[in-house]
């Protein structure tokens, strides 16, 4: 069986990814399984550099093999913003209520035809030294005007898909990992797992 270490301290994001794995012949660690797991800075000007970023630290610090994602919120009537400062969108060590909070009002006089966001979410798996991965995932919506839902995190209760007109934050781990960026890009990186854990 491989282990595989995720590279994050997001509880949230760990219970993505777990849920989406648990058949695969797969080992999962995390940061409460180490003394030692830093939070790596992401300072990199893409999602791709910070996610490998964060699977080469954790890779070479655990000899595991790793695995990191980085997700950005792009949003066309702002520049793209927040883009790549998803999650630090509102400063350093802000809520995601803060986080969302910053960006309904960045959007106050948006009208809703000009409201379109894309979520992106790209994964890196550092296996060896050699052997790296990268995949992504794309989900396309619209930013709402107010929170609606319970579930999920971060830009969820805000983040609408076009087709239902539910939030993020309306549809529980299954129903979202079947549509979401990050599930899209779960389901790329399983079939790659899949064949190098054969």
């Amino acid at each position: 069986m491989m282990k595989l270490v995720l590279a994050t301290h997001n509880k949230d994001k760990i219970t993505e990814i777990k849920a989406l794995m648990q058949e695969l012949p797969v080992e999962i660690y995390t940061f409460s399984d180490f003394d030692h797991f830093p939070d790596v800075v992401e300072d990199k000007d893409t999602l791709e550099g910070n996610a490998e970023k964060k699977a080469r630290e954790i890779f070479e610090i655990t000899g595991m093999p790793a695995m990191a994602d980085d997700t950005g919120l792009f949003v066309d009537a702002i520049n793209g913003e927040p883009g790549v400062f998803s999650s630090r969108y509102a400063g350093e060590n802000v809520t995601y209520a803060d986080n969302r909070e910053k960006l309904l009002k960045e959007m106050s006089d948006i009208p809703a035809e000009k409201r379109d966001a894309v979520f992106k979410t790209v994964i890196v798996l550092i296996v060896n030294k050699n052997e790296k991965y990268i995949v992504e995932g794309c989900c396309e919506g619209y930013i709402g005007v107010e929170e609606k839902g319970t579930m999920g995190f971060g830009y969820d209760p805000i983040f609408y898909l076009h087709d239902s007109g539910k939030s993020f934050a309306e549809l529980n781990v299954v129903e979202k990992n079947k549509i979401s960026h990050r599930g899209r890009a779960l389901q790329k990186i399983k079939k790659v797992l899949e064949k190098i854990t054969k």
